[in-house]
């Protein structure tokens, strides 16, 4: 089967598609027949040398933390059955061939959830990693209804997600990111105030909420600068170790460690379906022009997922 890997470190031309040996699912195990498989920051990361070291001489390393498509085959063990539409978080440890951007891939059954009904395999793709990355962190920021909270990063694709949740929650969200207006944050997340990254961040916030937000979720790595929006004993929830700020105030300071959770991919799903959460998708790309959607992605001014697509 043809799928996307790296054999070295550098720019997006380091990325190709060969051909490896189909997976075969194991106990509690399924394999997907992939449709759709989008891009995110972490493969960059990668690729690039960002997180992880380089593959050994000889050795191949796969892309790809999420999927749409249909269940191909299921090991012993599993309630799936083949030809159900799912989606899947593909988690990127360890590193190995075993992942999202390519023909087929096997993960483990807790790490699926029905595809959202209605909703393409492309649109459905950009679900998994972000959805639950802003999941999990809504989670850490322990908010109850009327409660306020400030989402950095907020047009992007986690702090996007993030902000719908927040709101579904009763919470008073208070957005910040890089463009000028937030129409996205403001007028489809759903976000009470917008702060435009022109503006003195903790100054603005605490003109909003003299006392301070009771959280901060910083999806942009702001990390010590906007811990400063904090009400005392508030919570500050990151979902980037390279951004923990110093504690401060008794603020308590969380790390969100993404993980499958089938439970909270089947409530994103089943919120896509309905149209309460806004999937969004800025270009696509056949699996074979992987390293062509990584240079487009890494240029940036995109507004929404490069989706490879898989015929």
């Amino acid at each position: 089967m043809r799928a996307a890997v790296y054999r070295s470190l550098g720019g997006p031309d380091v990325v190709e598609v060969a051909e490896v040996d189909k997976p075969v699912p194991g106990l509690s195990e399924i394999r997907i027949k992939v449709q759709a498989a989008a891009l995110n920051p972490t493969d960059v990361a990668a690729w690039s040398g960002g997180f992880f070291p380089a593959p050994p001489e000889g050795v191949a390393y796969g892309l790809g933390w999420d999927v749409a498509g249909i269940v191909d085959a299921v090991g012993p063990g599993v309630h799936w059955t083949p030809g159900q539409p799912v989606i899947a978080f593909s988690h990127g440890l360890p590193l190995g061939l075993n992942r999202g951007q390519a023909e087929y891939i096997v993960v483990p059954s807790q790490a699926i959830a029905a595809a959202p009904v209605g909703v393409d395999p492309v649109h459905a793709a950009t679900i998994p990693l972000n959805g639950l990355t802003a999941a999990q962190s809504v989670e850490l920021l322990g908010i109850q209804a009327g409660q306020s909270v400030l989402v950095t990063g907020a047009e992007g694709a986690v702090g996007g997600y993030a902000v719908q949740l927040a709101k579904r929650r009763g919470a008073v969200v208070i957005a910040t990111d890089l463009s000028p207006a937030g129409e996205f944050a403001t007028k489809v997340a759903g976000a009470d105030v917008y702060v435009s990254a022109s503006q003195p961040l903790v100054e603005t916030v605490r003109a909003v909420r003299p006392e301070g937000v009771d959280a901060v979720l910083d999806t942009a790595r702001l990390g010590q600068t906007a811990i400063g929006a904090v009400a005392d004993g508030g919570r500050f929830v990151t979902t980037r170790l390279d951004a923990l700020p110093q504690t401060e105030r008794g603020i308590r300071v969380l790390l969100t460690q993404v993980g499958p959770d089938g439970a909270t991919l089947s409530t994103l799903s089943d919120l896509a379906a309905a149209g309460d959460l806004a999937l969004r998708v800025a270009e696509t790309y056949p699996l074979q022009d992987a390293a062509q959607a990584y240079a487009r992605m890494i240029k940036g001014g995109l507004q929404g997922r490069v989706v490879l697509t898989v015929e």
